[in-house]
C-alpha cells in the first residue's frame, strides 16, 4: 500500500494536502482497497463551511456506501470534475487524479493535529 509522507491523515481514512490557503482531500489507498470498486461519489456540500469530522459526502462502492468526513473545519469549494465522470479514478490513483474535493481552511494550523504518515500506518497495521 502507498502512504505518501507529505500528506496528513485522519482516523476515518481521508488524506489532506495543503496548497497555500486551499487544501486537497481524498481517501487513502487503504480505504479504497477496503471499499472495493467505487462506482459513485455523492457530494452536495460545495459552498458550505463544515466543522472538522462533519460529513461532506459519501462514496458508493459495489458492496457498500461510506460517509466522507472533513479532516478540518473548512469550506468545500470544488469537487474533482474528473471523478464525477470516472469515479474509478479514486481506486486507480487515490493520491493523484482521484482526489475528491478542494477546501478553504479556516485555520491551517488544524492540519498539524492530524495523523502523520507513521501514525496512520500504525492505525491500519501497515
Amino acid at each position: 500500500m502507498n502512504f505518501p509522507a507529505e500528506l496528513k491523515y485522519t482516523q476515518d481514512h481521508e488524506w489532506i494536502r495543503l496548497e497555500g490557503d486551499v487544501a486537497v482531500v481524498g481517501i487513502t489507498d487503504f480505504a479504497q482497497k477496503e471499499l472495493g470498486d467505487i462506482i459513485f461519489l455523492d457530494i452536495t456540500t460545495v459552498g458550505q463551511t463544515l466543522d472538522q469530522g462533519e460529513i461532506f459526502g459519501s462514496v458508493e462502492a459495489v458492496k457498500t456506501v461510506s460517509d466522507l468526513f472533513l479532516p478540518v473545519k473548512a469550506e468545500v469549494i470544488e469537487i474533482n470534475p474528473e471523478i464525477e465522470k470516472s469515479p474509478e479514478l479514486v481506486n486507480e490513483d487515490p493520491y493523484g487524479r482521484g482526489w475528491i474535493v478542494k477546501i478553504r481552511i479556516e485555520n491551517t494550523a488544524d492540519i498539524d493535529e492530524l495523523l502523520s504518515v507513521e501514525a496512520y500506518q500504525e492505525l491500519v497495521g501497515a
